[in-house]
């Protein structure tokens, strides 16, 4: 596998583009409403929080932990989102598409589903990964749902895994989508995607 690296991934609804500083502005627009927290484990309620939320990001990056991406809508050009890969683990060709959130008028649109097909398709094909992760708290249905609807397999949960910035303690519950899958995977969200 390939050492990920920052870069663009350009879809149909979306643009995925190397999360900056610059981008601060207009993730504070869509990102501080408290429902899009409920089910993460640090909550972001403030612009020192989402510069925090960012540093931290731009921090693992450095290090060589994470890519993160802010979401862009194409046609207005403005961030409504981020996500990255994290757990890098180039020896074992792995990661984990995580850390994703996307503002309320964006959930439940194609925005999720593109923004993943991006993401799977480069760690596959370009990166050479063997397998990709995905989590959510167990309590989180509608996450839950939309891992599933990508096409990832379900392979257990660790109990009592992450304490969450309201003191709870949250049950993790993990995914994975392996290098043999994804033709399936591919044509499956090419299908949702192209609206057949």
């Amino acid at each position: 596998m390939k050492k990920p690296y920052p870069l663009t991934l350009t879809g149909n609804s979306v643009d995925l583009v190397p999360l900056s500083a610059e981008h601060l502005g207009e993730l504070c627009e869509v990102g501080l409403d408290e429902s899009i927290w409920k089910w993460i484990p640090y909550a972001v309620r403030s612009v020192d929080e989402m510069r925090d939320y960012i540093a931290a990001a731009l921090r693992a990056q450095a290090d060589g932990s994470a890519i993160p991406f802010a979401i862009l809508e194409r046609n207005s050009g403005k961030a409504i989102g981020s996500t990255r890969y994290m757990s890098i683990d180039v020896p074992n060709n792995r990661l984990e598409i995580g850390a994703t959130w996307i503002g309320t008028k964006w959930q439940r649109t194609r925005v999720n589903t593109e923004m993943k097909y991006l993401m799977l398709r480069h760690a596959f094909e370009e990166l050479g990964c063997t397998r990709v992760e995905l989590k959510t708290d167990a309590l989180n249905e509608k996450s839950r749902n939309a891992i599933l609807r990508i096409g990832a397999k379900e392979e257990g949960t660790l109990r009592k895994h992450v304490v969450t910035y309201s003191g709870r303690i949250r049950d993790t519950v993990y995914y994975s989508i392996l290098d043999t899958e994804w033709p399936q995977v591919r044509s499956d969200l090419g299908m949702k995607l192209s609206g057949a």
